[in-house]
């Protein structure tokens, strides 16, 4: 009989491609999805199956973190063997902004999906999304024992979810675990976040439709790597004997210079042109350099990236460009027509 998974956040870039992955492998996957009155799973366009197919491994459940009955009832409904949870406000900056908010779906939403897995009595196995912005201003480089110090009401959010998870494992004998993952991106990392911003930029300027690309803090360090390897990580770690917490990293440095620099380069543009600085996009505290240790990942799970920073600007460069090629074309032939 297949697996079973049930994902929170499957619209998202991590979500997406974990569905993709399990559906490879044979899995009945369920998906958590907020209700819209637009379309918002895009992502998920290479592997959606119309409602009415008969025999389809792909169902979406309309519902939110932020409701524990709903939460319960599609537990007891679809009685998972995993549980992801990839569901949250992920963006540092905008936590500032959104600190309640941010603290209600991203720490708090953990600890309800965790008790709605208690309360309706599922053995599951469950994977808690934690996050490398835990470790905040703690040296580099960061593993498993490194102490937290997180520097944002997001990695503030994270760590409540990280120590829930934690919790409930002692506390009730839950298989859950802790994947704490560095920076990940690919061409589905949406357009606000610090890489993709540059590469949809560098798309842009090339086609003569943006001339300057606004950014922040140059000098921040991180360790990037691809998220298509990531979420096979994820799923590493729910098929382990025991459960424990991971580090997913590439135990590699570039700042967001260095990006800048990959990603226009690889179009043939000067960057220096075109980037300038707005101190609008500044974080009240800032987290100077996180670089990942993944060796008990990669001893215990076999778990080993493979694609590094300048690869990735590439990918995501090249990405954006054919992305935006092809709108232009069909919006000539829209024209046309």
């Amino acid at each position: 009989m297949a697996k079973s998974a049930f994902i929170t956040g499957i619209t998202g870039q991590d979500g997406s491609y974990l569905a993709e992955l399990l559906l490879t492998k044979g899995y009945e996957v369920h998906g958590l999805v907020r209700r819209s009155s637009s379309f918002n799973t895009e992502r998920l366009d290479e592997v959606y199956q119309d409602p009415h197919t008969a025999g389809r491994s792909l169902y979406l459940h309309f519902g939110d973190l932020n409701d524990g009955v709903t939460l319960i009832n599609l537990l007891r409904e679809i009685n998972p063997d995993e549980v992801y949870n990839l569901g949250a406000q992920s963006h540092v900056r905008v936590s500032f902004d959104q600190p309640v908010f941010t603290g209600d779906v991203t720490g708090v939403a953990a600890m309800r999906l965790l008790e709605a897995v208690r309360a309706a009595g599922v053995r599951t196995r469950l994977y808690q999304a934690s996050s490398s912005e835990m470790f905040g201003a703690s040296p580099p480089p960061q593993d498993e024992n490194t102490p937290f110090y997180p520097r944002s009401p997001y990695g503030v959010a994270k760590l409540y979810a990280y120590w829930a998870t934690r919790n409930y494992r002692e506390a009730y004998d839950i298989y859950a675990v802790n994947g704490i993952l560095f920076n990940h991106e690919s061409p589905r990392r949406g357009e606000t976040f610090v890489t993709r911003k540059i590469t949809r930029a560098v798309a842009r300027i090339k086609a003569g439709l943006q001339d300057k690309l606004y950014l922040g803090n140059l000098d921040a360090v991180r360790d990037w790597g691809y998220a298509p390897e990531y979420v096979e990580g994820m799923w590493r770690m729910l098929q382990a004997p025991e459960p424990t917490d991971y580090v997913l990293a590439t135990n590699t440095a570039y700042s967001v210079k260095d990006f800048v620099q990959l990603s226009f380069a690889h179009a043939g543009l000067d960057w220096e042109t075109h980037v300038e600085y707005d101190k609008r996009y500044e974080r009240p505290t800032e987290v100077d350099a996180l670089i990942g240790d993944y060796t008990k990942a990669k001893t215990t799970l076999g778990w080993e990236p493979k694609v590094q920073t300048p690869e990735l600007a590439r990918i995501m460069v090249d990405a954006d460009i054919h992305a935006l090629d092809d709108q232009l074309a069909g919006r000539a032939v829209r024209v046309d027509s």
